[in-house]
């Protein structure tokens, strides 16, 4: 065995083999800028072969990543272990002990690998055997003080960061609408369009009620809001039409409420399939973030706006215990729906809705029908809608001239909002044009590439001030100003504002606004024996009402509806009761009784009646329905949805909710088989559809 002049470690074993030059840096921005950190860890190579090693590997995939405790799996890493498991390596090669690891799992499994198939270690320093027990302790000793480096590292940068956070200073990146100051402290941007952009979003959320809706409004608008970009490297203003991630950060988050927060997100090591990994968790609400100082700067809103914004954003949401006062309104004709309580177990009430269309409101306390039991009240809604605007009318009319007023105000003040905001626009892109023709105006005009250049970025912004110009001027051609005659028609109409509630512009969506805005909760109780429905009306300026009705009559001791005898005379020649009455249920239908349809009592109700049936479906060669004809022609359900909505596939359904009958063939025909067959060729679905033969024709 031969051993190295250079060192004595080293012996013609370990040159036989390759050595591997192992580089790591941590983050993405050490890669870009340490650029001479990563010269130095490339200049092992250099060494390596002034030992005498003739093949040498260069492992550089995990630049960028780090090697702390949770962090994600580096492939360069797992690639180097491999190797010298497999007996292929002489020497592992890293400027520093860090650079292989920061945890002592790592390092340990690294040691012991190379121990077992005799593989050294190397560092700028020396060459270390851990056969030898010297060598051994040294390296034991530096891996100790990478993992406990990077701790007390760690340490001393939270710790830090922390304290600057307490005094309200640390702030890595401002929201839009916020820049700092010469001192170093946030104050709103002077850009008197990005604060309007930013208070323009505050002001379409208090009016819409709605992440959603405030979102489709400036796409629909075409309005720009400014938003945080990175630009060669650096985060600057950029304006874009929004997203509906953007609209609910900006309404989220306190610091437009001027609170400084800290530590929005916890981060937690967990073991998960027997690896340790970080998790991000949920945004905490401000006051249980680490640091909260309320009034740290000017806001654009204030703190009770923000936490009225907070409380309608969580109840928009999927939340059993939400209070639906706040929540978005929905298109359900139920006007109380959220609002109504039960006066006997105190739960809130459900709406379902019934009749052909779906939109007859019944309200339900569930009671302990889930367990078993009944429910607890329920009646119909209509009547009841119709007495309780009866009371909302009396305690609103008096207020109706005021109210046709603030209407009056509110649509002029959001049409000069949208201008507003369209006229910093064009005043923002005419600076852009005059700044390109400075530009343009201090070339040399002998270099042509740079002039060509320029000017065609002058004209660009010259066409983009045209365009909004001419948006601009639609907008204001469109925008219809009251005259005279139609401002005296609002105000007569505020004073009889029963007129308005009972029109019929004015949409369920409209009048749940004007209940939930003036109504906090309605308490509802049964008389059984007097059959009287007695409700008391908690308004949210503290006051009680009350008043009583007759309880609706429901369906119960009537006799089997026509039109449900109708459906299960139609069904039951070739569906079997259990289709039917899964189809009853779709349509919202009861029995007489008013319970549920389920098989047995559509089987009673055929026997009874002397409808023809059978338990279970028959099965028809020839008809086939829409999973069965998907299948058939080896296409997705949406496939023959589609020839159907396009005419080219006729289909039957008996009623609505009931299975569709497609022709076998219908599905045979050259017209359907060519359309498949070019859609498995293709990928696309190519549907044309000719009717007239004059058309054929011409094809």
């Amino acid at each position: 065995m031969t051993i190295c002049p250079h060192n004595p470690k080293i012996n013609s074993t370990h040159l036989e083999r390759k050595a591997i030059v192992y580089l790591r840096q941590s983050t993405e921005n050490q890669v870009k800028f340490n650029t001479e950190s990563q010269h130095l860890q490339y200049a092992l190579v250099d060494k390596a072969k002034s030992y005498g090693w003739r093949k040498v590997e260069v492992i550089d995939t995990d630049l960028g990543s780090s090697a702390s405790m949770g962090s994600a799996d580096r492939e360069g890493f797992n690639q180097l272990i491999a190797s010298v498991a497999k007996g292929e390596t002489g020497i592992v090669l890293s400027r520093e002990i860090s650079r292989f690891s920061r945890t002592d799992k790592d390092w340990c499994r690294l040691m012991e690998v190379c121990q077992i198939f005799g593989t050294l270690i190397g560092d700028a320093d020396q060459v270390y055997d851990l056969n030898e027990l010297d060598d051994q302790l040294i390296l034991g000793i530096k891996g100790t003080m990478s993992v406990v480096e990077m701790k007390v590292l760690r340490m001393r940068l939270i710790a830090g960061a922390e304290q600057k956070a307490r005094r309200g200073e640390l702030i890595r990146l401002l929201p839009p609408g916020y820049i700092k100051d010469n001192m170093g402290k946030a104050v709103k941007d002077p850009d008197q369009r990005i604060q309007n952009a930013i208070h323009m979003v505050f002001q379409k959320f208090f009016e819409l009620w709605s992440i959603r809706q405030t979102f489709l409004y400036f796409h629909t608008k075409g309005i720009e809001l400014p938003v945080n970009k990175s630009v060669n490297g650096s985060i600057r203003i950029v304006w874009q039409l929004p997203t509906k991630s953007f609209i609910k950060d900006v309404l989220v988050n306190p610091f437009y409420a001027g609170a400084y927060v800290y530590g929005r997100r916890q981060t937690e090591k967990m073991v998960k399939n027997g690896k340790v990994i970080t998790r991000i968790g949920a945004i905490l609400p401000p006051e249980a973030c680490k640091v909260f100082i309320r009034d740290h700067h000017e806001g654009y809103i204030d703190w009770a706006t923000y936490e009225r914004n907070q409380k309608m954003i969580n109840n928009n949401s999927l939340n059993l215990e939400k209070d639906e006062s706040v929540t978005v309104v929905r298109a359900g004709q139920g006007l109380l729906s959220g609002l109504i309580r039960c006066g006997r177990c105190g739960r809130i009430l459900h709406v379902r809705y019934w009749g052909k269309s779906g939109t007859n409101a019944r309200y339900i306390c569930k009671g302990d029908f889930d367990t078993g039991g009944k429910y607890c009240i329920a009646f119909g809604g209509s009547t009841v809608d119709r007495r309780f605007s009866k009371e909302i009318l009396e305690a609103i009319s008096p207020f109706g001239i005021q109210a046709s007023l603030n209407a009056l105000e509110d649509e002029n003040s959001s049409n000069k909002a949208h201008n507003k905001a369209l006229e910093k626009q064009v005043s923002q892109a005419e600076y852009e044009s005059m700044r390109a023709f400075e530009q343009y105006n201090e070339v040399d005009p002998r270099n042509r590439l740079v002039a060509h250049e320029l000017e065609k970025r002058w004209n660009e912004k010259l066409e983009e001030v045209e365009k909004l110009k001419l948006n601009l001027d639609e907008i204001e051609q469109k925008t219809q100003t009251l005259s005279e005659e139609e401002r005296t028609r609002i105000m007569r109409l505020g004073g009889n504002f029963n007129l308005v509630w009972e029109n019929k512009n004015c949409t369920a969506e409209t009048k749940k606004k004007i209940i939930r805005t003036i109504v906090k909760e309605v308490i509802v109780n049964v008389d059984d024996t007097a059959e009287l429905l007695k409700f008391v009306i908690h308004w949210k300026g503290g006051t009680h009402t009350q008043f009583e009705m007759e309880k609706p009559r429901s369906g119960v001791g009537q006799k089997t509806s026509i039109e449900d005898l109708d459906i299960i005379r139609k069904m039951g020649v070739r569906y079997g009761d259990d289709e039917i009455a899964r189809v009853l249920t779709k349509l919202g239908r009861k029995t007489g009784k008013g319970k549920r349809w389920n098989e047995q009592r559509v089987k009673t109700i055929r026997n009874r009646k002397s409808i023809p049936g059978q338990k279970r479906t028959k099965a028809d060669p020839n008809r086939l329905t829409l999973q069965k004809a998907a299948i058939y022609c080896n296409v997705s359900q949406s496939t023959i949805k589609k020839m159907v909505s396009k005419g080219v596939l006729e289909k039957e359904q008996i009623v609505p909710w009931a299975p569709w009958e497609i022709k076998k063939s219908d599905l045979d025909s050259k017209s359907i088989q060519n359309i498949i067959e070019n859609l498995h060729k293709t990928g696309k679905l190519r549907i044309i559809r000719d009717d007239s033969p004059v058309q054929q024709l011409l094809f």
